[in-house]
């Protein structure tokens, strides 16, 4: 009699028999993701069966709140509707099987993965049959089935504490704001303190006062500035042009004197390889990339790509970890690689510590599986987006095994009565990880010549200029991941999910790469922080954090971490329910009349932008795009060529008003002049320098800003 989990999660006994007990046939080993049972499935040969369960197989009901709070918040879960046929075909292979082993993805989530398949199976959870591996290659997976362990459960009960915390949230402040606000809304109880965090980033700036001050700076002449740093011995603060004059006066009247010459040595040693967190926020720094297409692209990587002449690897460790731990193995392969390629100097011994010391270090930092995989030597195998991060990582991990840069600094100190200015300086000695790995910091060199106590120097010139402070930048999505990892808000791993849930919901919109509220994102953040204070607590989210790390190290018992949230949240909801009024949404009416009821049209927002709905909703459902006119005469028949969005991706395109009969149709804005080469339509390229050039995808021509008149 074998032992399987229940469909709340409770045992139950079964007389299927147990298929964690090894025989002589066919081993099935289930995988999350089908690329991943792609690749594997070509390591193991024809004794293994290699299938995907694509991710989830069991959650909770999207009908109902599914967890039990009358009985101890027992979760009710189901089978993913829309899985029948994948649960189908796994158990079909099941039952062929001799042995069975549960290799999904190596944390919490796929912890629990493998725990609803051992349920669907009917394999006991006491038995041998999770496989762990951090990365993807033939070695590394075939030692990994060798030494299977039981389903940990810690970390299901750690990602079951997640999951109803979040339904319990969701699902009933959700209907909250649906009568309150405005229907499609959410509330989630990560997702709500990030949203606050940029809600009130927004306040800082909108109430900021600027406040003047002015610079002053010595200029020496041959690029030497040395700026004013203190007066009378306190730190200089110039308020107004009348201070700021009056010492420019008592300047005139004294002498530069070098009053202090100070050499020194410095070293900056590299980064510690990427985590999670660190590959998100350089990523969308150095390439651009979202938080969520880098998750996209690095999964990719990690899955395996088919390399030319080399076959299917995957290329990186996995990639949700917060650890910057590298194995030994790693390390000795990144020394060996850096002292031929580079020489013995470069190679540093490095050893990085984790911030939560308390937490399992079961994975480890995000590094190429292979060294010598340099990214020139596959570029070919990869997309220019791959190849764009594999190359980051790369160069990240191999950089953290370096030696340290070296500096000689230079300090001078130049004293002009009781007016003290000051210089710093450095010069690279030594490149040692900025070889391979550039930066913004530290690279820039400040010339100082060579100077003794007791110089006297010739100004050449005062620089004088009037500053205001600044207010605090909006976040970006690096910034705000670095926010939310600091303040310990979720999970690095849920970090792009969060982002994109804020701007699909409308509370937040991307401007020029900053995320700026709504009002709509206000109007939610108000609701919150006025009735359900610690949803949107950073402190308060931060603590649940560490709650649920702890139930993962066995220290807590998760249903207790959920009836202690429960107890107050409860509270919050009745008193919402009766206290809080109804935001009416203004409506911005337009120029246009229904064309079935003859009502007026309303300007509303949907998930890709403004759109015109009938005022006369819901007995009348009629809505229509809001039609920009590029001015463009379509070439093909005449009509106006106007600016459309893609159904899918919510791109923006250029198409004839006269679709679907005339299917004339640019990704980039038409200028209504044509291609003096070839006769086709002039468009305006959309990156920062608008280059003008042909339609004609054959055609080479292209314009200077110069000849466009740009």
């Amino acid at each position: 009699m074998a032992t399987a989990i229940g469909k709340s999660g409770a045992k139950k006994k079964t007389t299927a028999k147990s298929k964690g007990v090894s025989a002589k046939g066919k081993t099935l080993l289930v995988v999350e993701s089908p690329s991943k049972a792609k690749v594997i499935g070509k390591y193991l040969g024809s004794k293994y069966k290699v299938i995907a369960s694509v991710g989830h197989v069991r959650d909770l009901p999207k009908s109902r709140l599914g967890v039990d709070v009358e009985n101890n918040f027992e979760p009710e879960y189901i089978n993913i509707r829309g899985k029948g046929d994948t649960i189908k075909e796994i158990k079909k292979e099941a039952a062929a099987a001799d042995k069975i082993l549960l290799a999904t993805d190596p944390d919490r989530e796929g912890e629990a993965i493998s725990w609803h398949l051992a349920h669907l199976l009917d394999i006991d959870p006491k038995q041998e049959c999770r496989v762990m591996f951090n990365e993807i290659n033939k070695d590394t997976v075939k030692e990994a089935i060798k030494e299977p362990r039981i389903i940990d459960d810690k970390l299901v009960d750690a990602q079951q504490a997640r999951r109803v915390l979040d339904r319990l949230v969701g699902y009933q402040i959700s209907p909250l704001l649906w009568k309150k606000v405005a229907r499609g809304l959410s509330a989630g109880r990560v997702q709500s303190a990030a949203l606050k965090l940029i809600c009130d980033r927004e306040n800082e700036i909108q109430n900021f006062i600027p406040e003047e001050y002015w610079y002053i700076a010595a200029d020496f002449g041959d690029e030497f500035i040395a700026e004013l740093s203190k007066i009378d011995g306190k730190k200089a603060a110039i308020k107004n042009e009348k201070e700021a004059n009056e010492i420019e006066i008592e300047l005139a009247d004294g002498e530069y004197l070098v009053s202090s010459v100070k050499e020194g040595k410095r070293q900056t040693k590299p980064y510690a390889p990427f985590t999670t967190s660190s590959l998100q926020q350089d990523a969308s720094v150095k390439l651009g990339f979202t938080t969520g297409r880098t998750m996209q692209i690095a999964q990719q990587l990690y899955e395996g790509i088919s390399l030319k002449g080399i076959g299917a690897r995957g290329l990186i460790t996995y990639l949700r970890t917060d650890s910057v731990r590298i194995s030994e193995q790693a390390r000795a392969s990144a020394s060996s690689y850096i002292k031929e390629n580079f020489g013995e100097e470069y190679a540093g011994n490095n050893i990085f510590a984790n911030k939560n010391k308390a937490m399992q270090d079961a994975h480890e930092a995000i590094r190429p599986s292979d060294i010598n995989l340099e990214p020139e030597k596959i570029k070919d195998s990869l997309t220019a987006e791959q190849y764009k991060l594999y190359d980051l990582i790369w160069r990240r991990f191999l950089a953290s095994q370096m030696a340290a840069a070296k500096y000689d600094t230079l300090a001078v100190t130049i004293n002009n009565g009781r007016y003290e200015f000051k210089a710093t300086g450095s010069r690279m000695t030594f490149e040692g990880w900025r070889k391979v790995y550039k930066t913004s910091q530290g690279d820039n060199e400040v010339k100082i010549p060579k100077l003794a106590e007791g110089d006297i120097l010739d100004l050449q010139k005062l620089l004088k200029e009037k500053k205001f402070t600044q207010p605090p930048a909006r976040y970006t999505e690096a910034s705000l991941v670095k926010e939310m990892e600091e303040k310990n808000i979720g999970r690095p791993s849920t970090y792009a999910a969060i982002i994109a849930v804020l701007v699909n919901r409308r509370y937040i919109k991307r401007v020029k790469k900053t995320l700026e509220p709504t009002k709509l994102g206000f109007d939610v953040t108000g609701i919150l922080q006025d009735y359900f204070t610690d949803i949107v607590d950073v402190d308060f989210t931060g603590e649940m954090e560490d709650n649920l790390d702890s139930i993962e190290l066995g220290d807590k018992d998760w249903k207790s971490v959920i009836a202690d949230f429960y107890k107050g949240f409860s509270e919050e909801l009745k008193i919402a329910d009766k206290e809080v009024e109804r935001i009416e949404r203004e409506v911005v009416l337009s120029d246009e009349v229904c064309e079935f009821c003859g009502k007026p049209m309303a300007v509303k927002e949907g998930r890709f932008g403004q759109f015109l709905a009938c005022t006369g909703y819901p007995e009348c459902k009629n809505t229509m795009p809001i039609i920009k006119s590029t001015g463009v005469s379509c070439p093909k028949c005449g009509k106006d060529i106007i600016e459309r969005k893609g159904r899918r991706t919510g791109k923006v395109f250029y198409g004839c008003s006269g679709y679907p009969s005339c299917d004339v149709s640019y990704w980039d804005k038409p200028l209504g002049r044509l291609c003096p080469d070839c006769g086709a339509m002039l468009v305006q390229g959309k990156g920062k320098t608008k280059t003008v050039k042909c339609s004609n995808q054959d055609c080479k021509y292209k314009e200077r800003k110069s000849e466009s008149g740009e």
